[in-house]
């Protein structure tokens, strides 16, 4: 007699598959335990600000990059609320199809002002704005030249474009100069494009944007800036550090975020109405993406505002002001530059994972940056700043990582 096919749920030695299928998973966080590299969500109660409220306690909070305290600011809630109350909750579709609602059209116009380029295009995300860009630019027969330490959205989307990948030393104009000879030597007839962020957002350092827009003419290249962690902070009325450095016209491809300095979310690409154009029709992660939320749209818009206004110069001033009392405190000197992120570097995960638990049990919320996130042996507590923060926690700060070393 023939021996009845196992039912679908046992694999052919008689296991469940489903048991089978978790306990290699569980062999997976087993692993990224033992290497300190384990993440779980923590529940915040409350709205971002210079303090947050997890497990029901309130910890002072340097870990945002709500630079400039607009994320809970009255006029991008307001603006929210009035958005939805015209708008509704949901955009319902894709733009290309009817989902392309009026405070979209305001956003991206406003972004084109305030960059001072031709267009603006807005994407629900910076991963999605990054992806959508690159693959959209170039293919299989063209070069991406990256800076080690661009953002990983970066990197998939070199990736996912079928480009030809280079990659040069952090802010090593020699290694992406010989680079960029090469590409123009071996690959005559490729498109070549060079992609860097302007202010780093693990270190906190700033690109050579001068030195390398240089050399993308000296190439022929073009240039895609990622200004996420300079929006609305350098420049002015904070158009950015290409702004700051006054390379932003030659600059092809100018991507930011709504959702850091902005207080808002989202992502966006400015530049020649020809790209913005051509992204429409060809950028994937926007065409076939439902369109982000109105309100979200009419607060970056409000936050664009704001901080071309004299309220938004006050803010980047009390930034400023508190990056000044954070290097007393920790005595940090020499900097040619100053952003508002400041790295401690501890090299060991499990060393920085151990940091971040006890700057917690002195309520000071900083978060342990691993692999991937950096490279293995770079792991870090990343300081980031705000102009809602106040002197007495900067001394707070200072207090609890003197404790670290007691």
């Amino acid at each position: 007699m023939r021996q009845p096919f196992p039912p679908a749920w046992l694999t052919a030695n008689g296991h469940c598959a489903v048991t089978d299928f978790n306990s290699e998973l569980q062999q997976r966080l087993d692993a990224l335990r033992e290497q300190s590299l384990f993440r779980e969500l923590r529940r915040v109660d409350s709205p971002q600000s210079s303090r947050i409220q997890i497990g029901g306690k309130t910890f002072l909070n340097f870990s945002s990059n709500d630079y400039l305290g607009l994320a809970n600011d009255s006029i991008l809630k307001e603006a929210a609320i009035r958005a939805i109350e015209k708008f509704g909750v949901g955009a319902g579709t894709s733009r290309l199809i009817c989902g392309s609602l009026a405070p979209f059209h305001e956003l991206e116009e406003a972004l084109a002002d305030f960059k001072q380029t031709e267009a603006a295009l807005s994407f629900s995300t910076g991963y999605a704005t990054a992806i959508g860009t690159i693959c959209a630019l170039l293919g299989k027969d063209d070069i991406i030249v990256l800076d080690k330490l661009v953002h990983a959205s970066i990197v998939d989307a070199a990736k996912l474009s079928g480009a030809k990948i280079r990659v040069f030393a952090h802010n090593d104009l020699n290694d992406l100069e010989k680079i960029l000879k090469w590409a123009t030597e071996k690959k005559s007839e490729s498109k070549i494009l060079i992609v860097t962020e302007s202010i780093f957002s693990m270190d906190g350092d700033a690109a050579p944007l001068r030195e390398i827009v240089g050399l993308k003419n000296k190439f022929a290249a073009w240039l895609m800036v990622d200004e996420a962690h300079a929006t609305g902070i350098f420049g002015k009325n904070g158009r950015g550090l290409m702004d700051e450095f006054g390379v932003a016209k030659q600059i092809e491809i100018q991507m930011g975020t709504l959702g850091k300095a902005l207080g808002a979310s989202g992502g966006y690409i400015c530049g020649s109405r020809a790209l913005i154009d051509l992204l429409i029709n060809k950028a994937r992660s926007f065409i076939f993406s439902t369109a982000p939320i109105p309100a979200a749209a009419a607060a970056a818009m409000a936050a664009i505002q704001f901080v071309q206004s004299n309220n938004g110069e006050k803010r980047r001033e009390l930034l400023q002001q508190r990056l000044g009392e954070l290097n007393l405190k920790f005595k940090i000197q020499n900097l040619k530059f100053q952003s508002a992120i400041t790295p401690i570097i501890l090299g060991n995960e499990a060393k920085a994972v151990n940091a971040a638990i006890k700057l917690r049990e002195q309520n000071i919320f900083v978060p342990a940056i691993r692999y991937p996130t950096v490279a293995r042996g770079k792991a870090r507590l990343r300081i980031t700043l705000t102009a809602a923060h106040s002197e007495n926690d900067i001394s707070d700060l200072a207090r609890a990582f003197k404790a670290l070393d007691s």
